[in-house]
């Protein structure tokens, strides 16, 4: 799960400015959307709301893994038995999320739907599970065994039992597809804002750039950076609200696909970059990866930036980012 504080440093509605901002807040794919829309008209700025809620609506009608009558739930229940005839929509976001797991060695996984929910991150944890326990947990997780046959738009998964699922990145997807889908309709400026997956397009209603304000984590409550948004998406990783003390550790929920066990070291991960698919795939992964390891990944695509917050608290981030620490 993602959590993201959104920081608007200006008075949207002021009578001065023509355009008008328009925000509607509503449960969507499982998480809370923030979908806000610049426009010189507010009754057709909310009729635009409508249909970016109708898209997100229809893509989470593809992904979902959870819903039975979906694509990726009939992969699912066809894994080791037969390939199954996808969309092209389903097929391409499925190549783009084995691309992730390729540049990642496999921190990032799509097939980590089949993982056994042996860890709890309710406060009712006290004890690590036995090792058998957590390398059963993950015996059906392996992106290599997701097979895509492009001629025949067919996605098979070779082992009875693996699942695909894209709760990593299927709200950044349904960010950037809802953006489009606004922009084409003519729509000036707006925020998809899907559970701290969020992707922006335009200016304020006074023409200033969005800005976005990172959360602390190690003060929920407090941001530690203000970011103008010279990228349009941005994504945070963060293991501040969903996590497990153990022996005085620190567990975070989003678990490394190959061992089985939550990531350590590092308490968020912020990535800017054009699309919040990609930066979603590439915040879960430096979660997984550490910090050393994943900002010398992030490094290699100059088209993204990159902020990380150890478990201690030292902030570290990609060379090709300006950080300016907040102070309120």
């Amino acid at each position: 799960m993602k959590y993201f504080f959104f920081v608007l440093t200006l008075l949207f509605l002021s009578i001065s400015h023509a355009q008008v901002l328009r925000q509607r807040t509503l449960k969507l794919m499982g998480s809370r959307f923030d979908i806000t829309i610049v426009h010189e008209n507010e009754t057709k700025a909310e009729a635009y709301i409508d249909t970016a809620v109708a898209e997100i609506s229809r893509i989470e009608n593809v992904i979902s893994e959870w819903m039975p009558n979906t694509e990726v739930s009939e992969v699912n229940r066809n894994a080791g038995i037969k390939p199954v005839k996808v969309s092209a929509e389903l097929l391409n976001l499925t190549e783009r999320a084995l691309y992730f797991s390729k540049i990642s060695d496999g921190a990032f996984d799509i097939s980590f739907a089949a993982a056994d929910k042996i860890w709890k991150f309710d406060g009712s944890m006290t004890e690590l599970p036995s090792a058998e326990t957590v390398a059963e947990s993950v015996k059906k997780i392996g992106y290599k065994n997701i097979v895509i046959d492009k001629k025949n738009s067919t996605i098979f998964l070779k082992l009875i039992g693996m699942k695909i699922g894209f709760g990593s990145i299927g709200k950044g997807y349904a960010a950037d597809k809802t953006k489009e889908f606004l922009m084409k309709k003519g729509v000036p400026a707006g925020i998809i804002n899907a559970s701290g997956d969020m992707n922006t397009w335009g200016t304020q209603p006074d023409g200033e750039q969005w800005t976005v304000g990172i959360t602390n984590p190690m003060d929920k409550n407090q941001v530690f950076a203000v970011v103008p948004l010279k990228q349009t998406a941005v994504v945070t990783s963060g293991n501040y609200e969903k996590y497990a003390m153990i022996n005085g550790k620190r567990y975070a929920h989003i678990i490394n696909p190959k061992t089985g066990y939550p990531a350590t070291g590092l308490s968020s991960v912020t990535v800017f970059g054009p699309n919040a698919e990609m930066c979603n795939g590439f915040s879960t992964a430096i979660m997984v990866l550490g910090k050393d390891v994943g900002l010398h990944l992030i490094e290699q695509f100059p088209n993204l930036q990159c902020i990380v917050v150890t478990d201690e608290g030292d902030i570290s981030s990609s060379k090709n980012i300006e950080l300016k620490l907040y102070k309120p």
